[in-house]
Formats: C-alpha cells, structure tokens, sequence
C-alpha cells in the first residue's frame, strides 16, 4: 500500500511541476509577445512616417534587439545598485532555528541586517543565536572592509514563541520592537508536516498541530505584526511561504498540510483588498521544494528520486529569496525561486541530476548542515548581475518596451538625415 501511494504522489508531483511549468512560461511568453508586438506596431508607425524605405526594415529588428539588450543590461544595473544600497532591515522570522528559516536568517545577517529569530523551544533559540553570530564573525572576518554591506550593524537576537499561542505572538511583536526599534520585514516561516500519509492515519494530534501552526499562527503573527508595521512611517513588509496545494491543487498524502497553505492563499487574497490603502505590504515567498526535515519526514525512495531533480539546499534558496524580499515594493508581490528558467533547467537536465541528493536505496549524498556552513560567509553565493537580470525582468517589460522604440528612433532619425536626396 505504501508503494502504491508513493508512486502516485511522485506522479502527482512531477504533473503539478508540468502544471506549473505551463502556467508560468505562458505568462511570460504572454508578456513577451504583448510587449514586442506592441513595439512592432509602434516601430512600423515610426518607420513610416520617417519616409524610409523597405531596405530600412532591418533596422526595426536592430532596435527591438537593441531595447532589450540595453533596457536589460540597465535595469540589472540599477537592480544591484538598490540592492547595494539597501540600508539594514529589521526582520522577524517564525520557526528559525533550523531548515529554510535559519538560511533565511543567516542570508540577512551577511546582507548587513538585524534579525530576530522565534522557535517554540528555547534551548533551539540559544544555540542557533550562538551558531548565527559565529557566521556573522565569520563574514565580518571575510569581507572586511570592501563589502558592499555594513556587517558591524548586523546583529541577531532570538525568543522563544509558539506561534499558535495569541499571548505568544504579541510577546514576539514586543521584544522585536523592544529589541530593533521597528519591523522592516516580517516571514511566517513555522510549519509543520507530519509526513506523507492518508489522513485516515493522521490523529488528532497531528491535525491540530498542523492547522495550528500553519494557518492560525500565520494569521495570529500577520495581525500582530499589522498592528505594529500600520503605526510605522514607514510601514513594513509580511511574508507567508507558499507550499503544495497553495494554489488550490490536490495534495493526496499531505491533505491536512495542502490545506492550510490553500487557506493562506485566501488570506493573503483577502488582506489586499483590505490593506488596499495601508503602508503594510502582504506578499507570498514561494521557496520550491527545499531538502529540509519537513519535505523528508516520512518520505520514500521514490519521493527522494523526485527530490533530486528539483530540490535545492536551503542555503541556496535563501540566498535568492532574501534579495528580493529586502527590497520588495508595494503589496501582492510573489517572490519565487523555482522561475520559469531554473524549472526548464531542471526538466531539461533531469538525467544529469540523478542521484545529486540521494543515491538509488535513499541514502543521502549530500553534506550535512554543519559542513556546509563552515566556511559560508566566503563560500556563499554572492548577488550576481544574473540574479539582478531576472529581478528585473520580472516586472519591466515596459522599460525594455520604452527603449526599443527610443532606439527605433535614434536609428531611423540618424538614417534619414544622412541618406541622399533629403
């Protein structure tokens, strides 16, 4: 039976990815062709109301390539001058002593911020402050004088929090403010799982536990946090992280856990029309599937065969999400790690990728947490342009638009004023 069930979640898995492939690269294809048909046309106007003539259509080509190129390489630029320039965060983080939440903290001490870490166990919370400020020496140590980021005004403090406890959420929301002054960025990270089972084999316990952490605590420290971040001048940014079944799909296996991410999907949909004219920002981070305890607790063989194509480490994850979430804008805004590129990527290498994490009888092949992060502040992925190249072209067509038709008529202007007879 057990068999059974797991190859129809690892069929079910791989069809939701397929699901999710589709679905993303035909949004971006629909940005594409909108954004370069419409410059077309705009390029054709010009074009015939310069005089030119039909040797003259290559030109429309050299510019539209021209936009892109430019309008990209700028916008890169002026993604990593922000991200340089970002002064430090305040940033709370839920279920932080270890997986993605402690990466996560870790990546935003080494970017120069104050963070605050919540876990419900206090002896966690002690030893992983201890582990963080040793990154933190180590970075300091590193980088010296030539970061592009202040680590001497980083610094990490930590409390014990149950999430599902209202009393306990307002004594987090006061010892950060206590502790940092404001709230900059606030990530509903607890979760739990309980691993992959019918939910006829799930007891009270388990349900209760997961409902629990994952949705009633996710909007217990979503309110507390409004309340603080609304008095704020400068309001302040919560993230809830997406997992399966958040956009509504079935999840067999883990239908307690898929539910309550559906039900987060409705509250993040529900609070931006209600923070519709606030200063809080209510964003979803997605982190893809991340080799943390919560994926593997109760998976197979099969389910690890899967991770391997599409699973990363949470050190790698976390260094994508959290440039984006420092400087995140506005409201409503997803930040994802598995985009469209690096879901391509990882189908079209699917063979190479065979046994990157576990080997055919399950065993893991990878190195543990501790081995990885001896060394990380020199290791760690630095922010690179290609990181600044897909931040902003996630959300810029319009400036790659902009400039394909200024370059239309710089060339097209320059051409007619120099050819003979005018």
């Amino acid at each position: 039976m057990s068999l059974y069930c797991s190859l129809n979640l690892y069929r079910l898995s791989l069809s939701a990815v397929q699901v999710l492939v589709v679905l993303q690269v035909a949004t971006q294809i629909g940005r594409f062709i909108v954004t370069m048909t419409s410059t077309g046309v705009i390029l054709l106007i010009g074009f015939q109301l310069s005089g030119g003539d039909s040797q003259m259509n290559a030109l429309i080509w050299y510019s539209w390539l021209g936009g892109i190129i430019i309008g990209t390489m700028i916008g890169a630029n002026m993604v990593l001058e922000e991200v340089s320039r970002a002064g430090p965060r305040n940033v709370v983080i839920t279920g932080s002593t270890r997986g993605l939440g402690k990466a996560l903290a870790r990546e935003f001490l080494l970017s120069g911020d104050r963070v605050v870490i919540a876990s419900r166990s206090p002896e966690s919370v002690d030893v992983t402050i201890k582990e963080l400020e040793k990154n933190l020496m180590e970075g300091m140590i590193t980088v010296g004088g030539s970061s592009r980021t202040n680590l001497s005004q980083a610094k990490v403090v930590g409390i014990a929090c149950d999430v599902c406890e209202p009393d306990d959420g307002r004594k987090l929301v006061n010892f950060a403010v206590k502790e940092l002054g404001s709230i900059d960025i606030w990530i509903n990270n607890a979760g739990t799982n309980k691993g992959f089972r019918p939910l006829l084999q799930f007891n009270d316990e388990d349900i209760q536990q997961i409902v629990s952490t994952n949705l009633v605590g996710s909007i217990l420290c979503t309110r507390e946090a409004m309340h603080v971040m609304q008095s704020q001048d400068k309001g302040g940014h919560i993230f809830n992280m997406d997992g399966a079944g958040s956009g509504g799909s079935s999840t067999p296996l883990t239908a307690v856990y898929g539910s309550t991410k559906c039900g987060l999907r409705q509250l993040q949909s529900s609070l931006l029309k209600e923070c519709k004219r606030s200063k809080v920002g209510v964003h979803t981070a997605s982190p893809g599937m991340v080799l943390t305890d919560l994926l593997l607790s109760g998976s197979t063989i099969k389910n690890k065969q899967m991770f391997n194509i599409i699973c990363e480490l949470p050190e790698t994850v976390a260094a994508t999400l959290v440039p984006r979430m420092r400087v995140v804008k506005g409201s409503g805004k997803a930040i994802n790690y598995l985009t469209p590129p690096r879901i391509i990527l990882a189908l079209v290498t699917a063979w190479l990728r065979r046994d990157r994490w576990f080997d055919d009888q399950g065993r893991a092949l990878y190195a543990a947490e501790a081995d990885r992060i001896r060394n990380w502040a020199e290791s760690r992925t630095r922010f690179s342009f290609t990181d600044a190249m897909e931040m902003y072209t996630e959300d810029t067509w319009v400036s790659v638009f902009s400039l394909s038709v200024v370059c239309a008529f710089i060339i097209l202007s320059s051409t007619g004023s120099t050819s003979p007879g005018t």
